[in-house]
């Protein structure tokens, strides 16, 4: 008997165009070299010449924006209000328990970029998979968007989650959610052509502020969902703790369930980046 770890977690850098130029990470290399001096400042009397090597310590400085890389949104995030008029819940105070639970694929990947998936759809997904949500199982969208990651054309890729769709999930008692994709909602290009024909402005975000209703967090920006399986698998995704926050960055991977030896065989391969 084995057990699988699936990396479902993009990685931070610098070059990756996962976000719109204003909001990209910057982070900045110090290497061993480099921080010597700073690394003997501690230390009266030592000189550089006298740590091994002559290196000090590898560190990195970041400027982030906390929905940077695969992240958790909270409901805070969406709306200052959920579940009717209570104020929504910040990342620091999202319960522990709906971050490590039973989880669900729905592959749409076959859906055109921008659209909106409907109630309808999902329950149309889960017939095909042969599945009854339960409560807190965390319920992960499987698009097109994951394709194009890596390039410019990733932010306008695959479809989204609409108000319906997402309250079909939440009123089923699942309170974590995730997509492959830049965003929980359709890419905001769609959204926008669909606001300027239709001047209906509730359209907007409409699967986030979804979250108004019904609190629930989402992940955005995953990856490898694709070596996944309908079912049979449990989520990890504990986010950093930050007081307040709309939301936190996550090493989010699937734990596949162990398996006899040779029934592994017939799963995905098993990945080991990052």
């Amino acid at each position: 008997m084995t057990r699988q770890i699936i990396d479902l977690s993009i990685a931070l850098d610098n070059e990756t165009p996962a976000d719109p130029p204003p909001i990209r990470p910057v982070i900045s290399y110090t290497g061993h070299r480099e921080s010597a001096e700073g690394m003997v400042a501690f230390f009266p009397g030592l000189g550089v010449d006298q740590l091994p090597g002559g290196y000090g310590w590898a560190v990195e400085e970041c400027k982030v924006n906390t929905h940077n890389g695969t992240h958790l949104d909270a409901p805070w995030h969406y709306h200052p209000t959920m579940n009717g008029g209570e104020r929504a819940m910040t990342i620091d105070e999202v319960p522990l328990d709906w971050c490590m639970q039973p989880g669900v694929k729905l592959d749409f990947r076959h859906l055109p970029d921008g659209y909106v998936v409907t109630a309808a759809d999902v329950e149309a997904e889960l017939d095909r998979i042969d599945h009854t949500l339960s409560p807190l199982e965390i319920v992960l969208v499987n698009t097109s968007a994951a394709a194009a990651y890596g390039s410019p054309a990733y932010l306008g890729k695959g479809c989204g989650m609409g108000r319906e769709a997402t309250l079909f999930l939440t009123s089923h008692g699942v309170r974590v959610t995730g997509t492959d994709a830049w965003s929980w909602d359709a890419p905001f290009p769609f959204t926008a052509k669909r606001y300027a024909e239709t001047g209906d402005a509730s359209i907007i975000w409409e699967g986030h502020k979804a979250g108004a209703e019904i609190g629930y967090c989402h992940l955005e920006k995953l990856t490898n969902l694709d070596q996944l399986p309908p079912k049979g698998f449990t989520v990890t995704c504990f986010p950093v703790k930050i007081k307040g926050a709309s939301a936190g960055w996550t090493r989010a991977v699937a734990l596949l369930q162990e398996v006899p030896a040779m029934a592994r065989q017939r799963l995905p391969q098993e990945n080991s980046n990052g």
